[in-house]
């Protein structure tokens, strides 16, 4: 008589002069591949969405100023004037950015962001028109300065990483080493695209793209609202520049934001001198494409220690590596060699900006992240203006190869300040700043 059998036992059976054994037990699915960690991210709900219009929006600011230049200079001849009008909206910036981030934080971003834009918008517009139809050059600085209230998308793209990543510092690394590669990316492919549309169509043609991407960009942006960061309308924290930590962390911004102004102008006066002016913004965009590679790659590892701890180090590296730039310059004289030294040398800024906006968000107290994190912008353009300023000085004075030295310096500075005042402050400002004052 035969006797039951379990699933799992195999049936034997005879074909022919062959043995069989088939197998009906169940079957286990192999294990599925983990997934990387941008995956992972992008696997939150909401967060192509408005990663993708966030990107939209990003495009145009590498494509201002350069299209501001452009327009202005083929119009009326002067590349003094454009550079004056395009410092003006840069001045603005850095006086309305922090308020327009205080607005977002207090009545949310989709409230805000999207007048703000709408606002800025109507000034590249207006700059547009002053510039076709020749209008006094008053009008260009005052359209140019109506632009200071577009609002920073990049940290409000920030802020809603910080909000659905709450509680996962690894996970927030990587989004925070993604946003950076984006900022690089962005602002590579900005002045290549503004570039191209006014030389190839109409010099008006990058600010009307751009005002274009922008609106479009911010209105897919807010409209997102699942994964919008809620608004604290009573917060009694103290303002994110009088936070613990903070002002330390605002004064690497000023100089790192020089590292990058001395060296942009220094590029250019250097390939200029070697009679190949023309190809300085493709020797730049190498120094960014290193700082996006090595922003991707540090986002999927895990790096040890605290930020707080990490910091001194990308410091440190940044200042050896700005040196490989002064020294193909100076041994070399090559154009090449300098475009790989500058691609390697870029490598050192991402890790660097992804940890000093983790600690930005660390120290930023509850309820104001948008405005804390537009503050270190604010630092980072003000600490370009200056750059710009004394690297132009350097290459008109001494050499264009003795200008590779500024960024030198000012990525020396930033890790003094790092080593010398940025000491622990606790892991975060948040809970202790909740009670505080303005």
């Amino acid at each position: 008589m035969p006797q039951p059998t379990s699933p799992d036992t195999p049936l034997l059976t005879v074909t022919a002069d062959t043995l069989v054994a088939a197998d009906f037990g169940p079957r286990t699915r192999s294990e599925p591949r983990a997934r990387g960690p941008y995956r992972r991210l992008f696997a939150l709900p909401g967060a192509r969405a408005f990663t993708a219009g966030n990107l939209i929006a990003r495009l145009p600011m590498g494509m201002f100023s350069v299209s501001a230049v452009v327009m202005i200079a083929g119009t009326r001849g002067s590349y003094a004037l454009a550079g004056a009008v395009t410092a003006t909206g840069l001045a603005a910036t850095a006086v309305v950015a922090p308020w327009t981030a205080r607005l977002v934080d207090r009545y949310g971003q989709a409230r805000v962001a999207l007048p703000a834009t709408a606002f800025a918008v109507l000034g590249s517009l207006a700059l547009l028109l002053c510039v076709r139809h020749g209008a006094p050059n008053w009008t260009l600085f005052a359209s140019y300065a109506a632009t200071a209230t577009t609002p920073n998308t990049g940290g409000m793209s920030r802020a809603r990483w910080a909000h659905l990543l709450k509680g996962n510092p690894e996970a927030l690394h990587t989004a925070n080493s993604f946003e950076q590669a984006a900022d690089e990316l962005c602002f590579m492919l900005g002045p290549v695209l503004a570039a191209f549309l006014c030389g190839t169509f109409f010099p008006e043609a990058g600010t009307l793209v751009g005002a274009v991407l922008l609106l479009t960009g911010v209105l897919l942006f807010t409209a997102q609202r699942s994964t919008e960061p809620p608004v604290v309308r009573a917060s009694t924290a103290r303002a994110p520049f009088r936070a613990p930590g903070m002002r330390p962390l605002l004064a690497v911004c000023l100089a790192t934001g020089a590292v990058f102004g001395s060296m942009e102008v220094v590029t250019i006066a250097f390939a200029d001198a070697q009679g190949h002016r023309a190809t300085s913004g493709a020797v730049l965009a190498l120094q960014a494409a290193g700082s996006c590679a090595a922003g991707l790659l540090f986002g999927a590892i895990r790096p040890a220690g605290s930020a707080h701890s990490l910091l001194p180090w990308c410091l440190a590296g940044m200042t050896a590596l700005m040196t490989l730039p002064l020294l193909a310059a100076g041994l070399t004289g090559s154009l090449l060699v300098l475009a790989a030294a500058l691609l390697f040398a870029g490598m050192a800024t991402a890790p660097t900006m992804v940890t000093t906006m983790t600690l930005v968000q660390r120290y930023t107290p509850e309820g104001r992240l948008n405005e804390g994190m537009t503050l270190a912008v604010t630092g980072l353009l003000g600490g370009i203006a200056c750059g710009s300023a004394v690297g132009g000085w350097t290459v008109e004075h001494v050499s264009a190869t003795a200008g590779y030295g500024v960024p030198v310096a000012a990525a020396a500075v930033a890790l003094l300040v790092a080593l010398c005042t940025l000491v622990p402050f606790g892991s975060s400002n948040r809970s202790t700043d909740s009670l505080a004052t303005h």
